[in-house]
């Protein structure tokens, strides 16, 4: 079995191999290819990762190539975790929304957009490049916006499916706090990417107890400050809200917080260069306890149950995945691209349905789906009116003034990764 990684020059990939080798029974591997245009950290992360795998006694080869035709052909899945522009590019997503009053990040709002309008060409070409090669390959995209990115390539026609680590995330923690084991948990998870929330906490699959109302009476205090909102507004919904939901429920909060203190990209800039330091020591054989605090928690874990079930029908029986509503969500369009658990096989992703959602909930979901049309559109298209049009329909602008000069804004800061500008 060969995987590919495009990206695999990130600093996230120590985490992705040290869950490949200790999950070799579940996905047996024989070959991991990590592909980037960065050869110097590529070699770097190519060195580290072929030490974990002696480390932890994995008998499959690692590679590493700049070559995207190279590095895909024959593969049997090929992962995307790729970052368009870099850290500096996050670092912009993340300041200049400021200026007009609005949140900073680099999935949700102008931020968002701008990283969609530099990915979603990027990763089409990318996949182009895999069917080419192997037209039976699955495409996992881990790469953000995963919602618009995932929409991007099922409607260009490839096989292909997002993940996220948020719903893995709260499953683990869920577990701890209720003491059990965490493949006993199902969670009820509903929404778009970084738009989601958990109706339900189910002990033993879907059909399972409802324990959701017992968790929040008897850890709320901790499940709210961990997503870093009033527990008495987890009350009052009576759900648990992913923590991307604070961006919309305490946006003037954030914007206040994010314009007093350094942004997330340069923290991680900080911590992506202490990880390559640690990564050179050649005596390293292991992902660093610093990793843990670069984000994407569990990644591994789910990236390979996903690729078990899409190469060999193992895994879990259920997981969370992005990929077509098809009736699922009936107050959103067939091709929305939405975040549900799903039973996944080598077929692809079927949801499983879903109990009827709150209107607190819906009219959200159905906003961000538009903003989401939207788009898609101008990261096809371009031009100046389609960023325009796209930023007014988000929730968390939706003013003309605003819209207009964070189209300016946007433009300016991403013009040499827009052909059309």
């Amino acid at each position: 079995m060969k995987l590919t990684v495009v990206g695999g020059g990130s600093t996230y990939t120590p985490e992705l191999v040290d869950g490949f080798a200790r999950l070799r029974d579940t996905l047996p591997i024989t070959e991991l290819v990590l592909t980037d245009p960065a050869k110097d950290r590529l070699e770097l992360i190519g060195a580290l990762s072929r030490r974990i795998f002696a480390r932890q006694g994995h008998p499959g080869t690692i590679t590493t190539t700049a070559d995207l035709d190279a590095a895909v052909d024959g593969a049997d899945a090929v992962l995307l975790q790729l970052r368009v522009g870099g850290q500096a590019a996050r670092q912009q997503d993340e300041t200049w929304p400021l200026e007009c009053g609005c949140v900073g990040q680099e999935t949700t709002g102008a931020g968002g957009l701008a990283k969609a309008l530099r990915t979603v060409p990027v990763v089409l070409d990318i996949a182009d490049h895999v069917r080419r090669a192997n037209p039976d390959a699955w495409i996992i995209d881990f790469t953000n916006p995963v919602g618009i990115v995932t929409r991007a390539l099922l409607q260009a026609g490839h096989k292909a499916l997002g993940l996220c680590n948020v719903a893995i995330g709260l499953q683990r923690k869920f577990a701890a706090l209720l003491g059990t084991d965490p493949a006993g948990i199902h969670l009820d998870h509903v929404g778009l990417n970084h738009l989601t929330w958990e109706t339900a906490v189910r002990l033993g699959g879907p059909a399972g107890e409802d324990v959701l109302p017992g968790l929040l009476s008897t850890h709320g205090d901790t499940i709210a400050a961990d997503l870093r909102l009033p527990r008495p507004l987890l009350d009052r919904l009576g759900v648990i809200p992913s923590y991307y939901l604070r961006y919309f429920y305490a946006h003037d909060e954030v914007v206040r917080e994010q314009r007093t203190k350094p942004s997330r990209a340069a923290e991680v800039a900080d911590m992506e260069r202490r990880l390559l330091a640690l990564y050179a020591d050649p005596t390293l054989a292991e992902k660093p306890a610093l990793l843990s605090q670069r984000g994407g928690a569990y990644y591994s874990e789910a990236a390979v149950d996903l690729a078990a079930a899409l190469l060999r029908g193992a895994g879990s029986p259920h997981q969370v995945v992005n990929t077509l509503n098809n009736g699922t969500l009936p107050f959103l369009p067939d091709d929305a691209v939405i975040e549900v658990p799903a039973a996944v096989g080598p077929e692809g992703a079927v949801p499983l349905p879903v109990p009827s959602v709150d209107p607190l909930f819906t009219g959200l979901m159905a906003g961000v789906t538009a903003y989401e049309d939207l788009a898609l559109e101008a990261a096809l298209h371009g031009t100046r009116n389609r960023v325009f049009r796209a930023l007014l329909a988000h929730p968390l602008i939706g003013q003309y003034e605003y819209a207009d000069r964070l189209t300016d804004e946007l433009v300016a800061h991403n013009r040499e990764h827009l052909t059309w500008a």
